[in-house]
């Protein structure tokens, strides 16, 4: 790979969780409901709906929510364990102490039992420690912490899709090797962006290259501009091969946008991404970052599978799904199987019978999820973006080059994680 190609990182941020033993059975019959608080369960989305990660994943990722609740009725039909399932859902702001407000309401208020999705580390890991408190469950999607597998892990908060370690030890090994060994990296300046930077760094090192420069931007950028560290980077002395972007969404749009205004791979600076979203190269279009190599957790056109589910995601929204959104649908229906199979909504017996399952449907491909730390491990992939004379139609914009098995994908279990 010569230095003029770009390098980037696409995170894989899934979810899909389990398909617990003996779910295809009947469930409860009559009387089942008593088992249910309130003879229902609520489902509650808490994400970003109007910031930086609300293409990624916000309104839609709701709508997928409901996919899953439509398919698992149809699935069961009066065999399920309720046919009263519904959706509570709130916009967190990217801000953490409106997570923990929102989340608290969705527990107490709202009768939610479980949390889905909430992207931005620091409010993910808030949310994490209402979960522990009230005892309810969260399957987290959209934050990339590890810490969520770590010192903040908890019996009833679970890991889904991605994490910081999974983006590292594709993106960074690989662009280490291949593009060049001195990193420059801009990550914004929040819990996501700093443990982006501890573990591309780890992997930079060793990888056998170094970082020459590191700057934390302030998040959320309300001015969208990243100039000054841009223009910082090919001065630096060693002067890096590789500038290292941690932002995600919006905000990564504006970073890429100013990296090419600046001509900086004419400067001899190539690009890496550490997280990258379908929904990121749509705005961007492909041509702004054709041979862009990132990891991802899952792609739309992947397979037939990916496909018809994309398909059907895109005649009720208008779009394809991202990873994200596949997530969340899968996390849903892991928790509605589980509840199916347990007969009721109790969060103990429910994390019981998640615990260690393997699990495969259309987000999770031999994926479990391990009972020492929740962590929902699966297969990722080392993803490349077309150059826009490849793309045959509208949003098919990506190459998997390999397959990263999932016992590969993500770090080992951590010994701060005491469950």
């Amino acid at each position: 790979m010569g230095m003029r190609r770009t390098v980037g990182v696409a995170a894989a941020s899934a979810a899909a969780m389990v398909l617990v033993a003996g779910c295809g059975g009947g469930g409860p019959q009559s009387g089942g409901d008593q088992k249910l608080t309130g003879g229902k369960i609520v489902l509650g989305v808490l994400n970003d709906q109007s910031g930086a990660y609300s293409e990624l994943s916000g309104r839609n990722s709701v709508k997928a929510v409901e996919m899953a609740i439509a398919d698992f009725k149809a699935k069961h039909g009066d065999k399920a364990v309720t046919k009263d399932i519904t959706v509570e859902t709130a916009d967190h702001q990217n801000k953490p102490d409106i997570a923990n407000t929102k989340a608290q309401e969705m527990y107490d208020r709202q009768g939610v039992d479980l949390i889905l999705d909430v992207p931005t580390s620091s409010a993910a890991l808030r949310v994490a420690d209402v979960a522990k408190e009230k005892k309810k469950l969260y399957f987290n999607i959209g934050a990339a912490t590890t810490d969520l597998t770590g010192k903040s892990c908890n019996r009833y908060t679970f890991h889904y899709a991605y994490d910081t370690y999974m983006l590292a030890n594709g993106t960074g090994k690989v662009t280490t090797e291949q593009v060049g060994k001195n990193w420059y990296i801009l990550y914004p300046n929040y819990a996501f962006g700093q443990d982006m930077e501890k573990s591309f760094s780890t992997a930079i090192t060793a990888a056998g290259g170094q970082v020459v420069g590191k700057d934390g931007a302030p998040f959320p950028n309300t001015t969208g501009d990243f100039s000054t560290f841009l223009l910082k980077a090919p001065t630096l002395n060693p002067k890096p091969q590789v500038l290292g972007t941690m932002q995600a969404g919006a905000e990564l749009v504006n970073v890429v946008k100013q990296y090419n205004e600046f001509k900086l791979r004419e400067k001899g600076v190539g690009l890496a991404v550490g997280l990258m979203f379908i929904t990121d190269i749509h705005s961007l279009t492909p041509a702004a970052l054709a041979g862009t190599t990132y990891t991802d957790a899952w792609y739309w056109n992947f397979d037939a599978k990916n496909r018809e589910f994309a398909d059907r995601f895109q005649s009720e929204t208008g779009t394809r799904p991202s990873f994200a959104h596949a997530a969340n649908y899968s996390a849903a229906t892991q928790y509605l199987e589980a509840a199916q199979a347990v007969g009721t909504d109790d969060a103990d017996t429910i994390v019981d019978a998640l615990e260690g399952k393997t699990v495969e449907d259309v987000f999770l491909r031999n994926g479990r999820i391990r009972a020492e730390d929740h962590r929902v491990v699966h297969d990722a992939y080392l993803a490349q973006v077309k150059p826009q004379s490849e793309v045959t139609e509208p949003w098919d914009y990506v190459k998997v080059l390999k397959t990263i098995p999932a016992a590969e994908a993500f770090a080992a279990p951590s010994s701060e994680c005491k469950l």
